[in-house]
């Protein structure tokens, strides 16, 4: 009797190990529809959920770090025909995104409109030194004005140069270069990025996902308009996928992302790149692929960006794009840093130039679970053009159109740890959990239905041998 208990309780053991260790294993899809259903949740662009808190807040602060470059040689290239020599100064840094989303409207449609205010606030602890610094840079003005004037009119334009005691560079500041400055010349205000403070981006309109979380951060609209109207195709006025601020959840790695960026009027698509740690937060790493700006007789679906045949060499350059359609027609042209990604002659016509994927590349970090961009650096650099004339006498000397090199940005941001620990235990760690507890309940499982079956097998085979000797 008390081995037929023994082996019977042993047996049931067995059966609770298992039970316990089948549970486990249940709990697996049970836990990954709480997670799915959790995350769906909080994900929506609708008040009381994580994201829009977020969306509704000033966020983690962004900051603009520029770099400019310092023409070493400019007499030598005005008067002998030169290739320019620069060096790189910075970084100059500024905090421009402090403000809150404005006018954010709900709409009935499952979307949200917002604007998105513009400023800039100098950080002297994150320069090498004052806004005031002074940088020979090209003159704006003359550059501008050599790409917009007919060529009919370049004597007038000539005049316009000599009259005002004007040159291929100048040697302005930092923050007249980048925000600004009254140009004799043109007697109006030029300078990288005007106008700035006091604006805004958008309208945007983003679907919140309510009905559907699969487009939950995609843009609806762009100033009220469903594609842009700047490279006369469809194809290439297409506004795809978010504003790179969030993604829809449960990201796949093997898919690209896809996101609209206002600063060089276009969608882009990044691709995973690799898996890094972010304080403790499992990010995937998404990078530009050098296909973005490559030319179109590598990548085809870029030749309706290819807008300027004599820049770009009958669309066979690749690394650079024309922007001047929605800057109002001023010639600026958009690159990755130092021409990273550029046609070799881009480097070779401007000497000083130093690519570098480590430093140069535009990246984001997406947690895979959420969508959620935790940190981005979005790296660009900000280009203008010259040429020969036989008119323009400070351009006399210059051999061929030089795509010239005014300032590089990147711009970043990233979670603080405050954020960052809440993250991971609102939502992280509640995963974590959920799938420990998961495991734990298959382990013990597993481990008391061994324990039991063997020691099952042991006992019975004890009891075997104790029968042999009565």
């Amino acid at each position: 009797m008390g081995c037929c208990n023994r082996r019977c309780g042993l047996i049931g053991g067995a059966v609770i190990g298992a039970v316990v260790g089948i549970l486990g294993a249940i709990l697996i899809p049970i836990g990954n529809s709480v997670i799915e259903g959790t995350v769906n949740k909080e994900v929506v662009l609708e008040p009381g959920t994580t994201a829009y808190d977020n969306f509704n807040s000033t966020g983690v602060a962004v900051y603009r770090q520029f770099w400019l470059f310092d023409v070493k040689n400019p007499v030598e290239v005005v008067e002998y025909g030169a290739k320019p020599v620069v060096i790189e100064r910075g970084p100059y840094t500024y905090k421009t995104r402090y403000l809150p989303k404005v006018n954010i409207t709900s709409n009935d449609n499952h979307t949200v409109s917002f604007l998105l205010p513009a400023g800039a606030i100098f950080e002297p602890s994150m320069s090498v030194g004052p806004e005031e610094d002074n940088i020979t840079s090209l003159n704006l003005a003359v550059a501008g004005s050599y790409s917009l004037f007919p060529k009919a009119l370049h004597i007038i334009l000539d005049g316009l140069i000599k009259r005002n005691n004007a040159s291929l560079f100048q040697y302005r500041s930092v923050k007249d270069l980048l925000w600004g400055y009254k140009d004799p010349m043109l007697s109006s205000t030029v300078g990288l990025f005007v106008p700035y403070n006091g604006t805004y981006d958008g309208y945007y309109t983003l679907f919140t996902g309510k009905d559907d979380v699969s487009k939950v951060g995609y843009i609806d609209r762009w100033q009220g308009e469903r594609e842009v109207s700047y490279w006369n195709n469809t194809y290439c006025n297409m506004i795809n996928g978010s504003d790179a601020s969030s993604f829809p959840p449960f990201v796949d790695k093997k898919k690209p992302l896809q996101f609209f960026t206002s600063d060089i009027c276009r969608s882009v698509s990044v691709v995973y790149t690799e898996t890094k740690d972010l304080m403790g937060i499992s990010v995937y790493r998404y990078t530009l692929p050098a296909s973005t700006l490559a030319s179109p007789t590598v990548n085809p679906d870029n030749m309706c960006y290819c807008t300027d045949l004599v820049v770009t060499k009958n669309c066979t350059r690749a690394g650079v794009l024309g922007v001047g359609a929605c800057r109002g027609g001023v010639p600026v042209y958009i690159s990755l840093p130092h021409f990273l990604d550029g046609s070799p002659e881009m480097t070779q016509d401007v000497l000083g130039l130093s690519p570098s994927k480590e430093h140069h590349v535009t990246y984001l970090d997406v947690e895979p679970t959420t969508g959620f961009t935790l940190r981005f650096a979005k790296r660009l650099q900000v280009n203008m053009v010259y040429g020969p004339s036989n008119v323009i006498e400070v351009l006399k000397k210059v051999k061929d159109h030089t795509i010239f090199p005014i300032a590089w940005l990147n711009e970043t941001a990233a979670l603080d740890e405050e954020t960052a620990d809440m993250f991971k235990k609102e939502l992280i760690g509640r995963i974590v959990l959920l799938e420990t507890v998961q495991q734990a309940l298959m382990g013990l499982g597993a481990a008391i239905f061994v324990i039991c079956l063997v020691s099952y097998c042991v006992v019975r085979n004890n009891d075997n041998n104790d029968s042999k000797f009565v």
